[in-house]
């Protein structure tokens, strides 16, 4: 395990150090915000799929709670993983598969809703294009396991997925 921890700890730091960056996008405390999904900014995000994208819309994922704007291809997977922080999804378009540990696969729908508590381990993908919001109620943080629950790198995690390339 903690030959396991160096490589986690870099995972997470790009993704800090990416988040960190486009958290300047989301408003500043105790302001008013509303934006449409037209005038968001998206990005790729380290650690994660290629064919997924991120907006910040609220907070600094870096740093404390954060509300992301999320897109991703048809066919794209996050594999089985956990988060320190409670993940809860929220479903705007699209169809979706939320399978968690010890628990019945779901299929999301627009309007859908899922929480999976802090260290949960659990797996994402959409069938058909989807968009959502995710809101983490701590810094935002992903760590991959294999299949038997033991921590791997990002790399390792993502190699084993179909990746679809996000359309431009």
């Amino acid at each position: 395990m903690l030959k396991q921890r160096p490589v986690a700890w870099r995972s997470i730091a790009s993704l800090l150090i990416v988040f960190v960056s486009y958290s300047a996008q989301a408003q500043a405390p105790g302001q008013a915000t509303a934006q449409n999904v037209a005038e968001m900014k998206f990005s790729q995000f380290p650690g994660m799929p290629e064919c997924a994208t991120g907006s910040v819309q609220s907070g600094d994922p870096a740093k404390g709670p954060s509300i992301i704007f999320a897109k991703s291809t048809p066919g794209c997977s996050f594999p089985w993983h956990w988060h320190t922080s409670n993940e809860h999804l929220m479903m705007v378009s699209g169809v979706a598969r939320a399978e968690m540990k010890d628990g019945k696969p779901m299929t999301l729908r627009p309007g859908a809703f899922a929480m999976m508590p802090s260290k949960h381990v659990h797996r994402f993908s959409c069938t058909k294009a989807c968009t959502l919001y995710v809101y983490s109620d701590a810094a935002f943080d992903i760590h991959y396991v294999d299949d038997q629950g033991k921590e791997i790198p990002s790399e390792e995690a993502l190699r084993k997925v179909k990746q679809p390339r996000p359309r431009k």
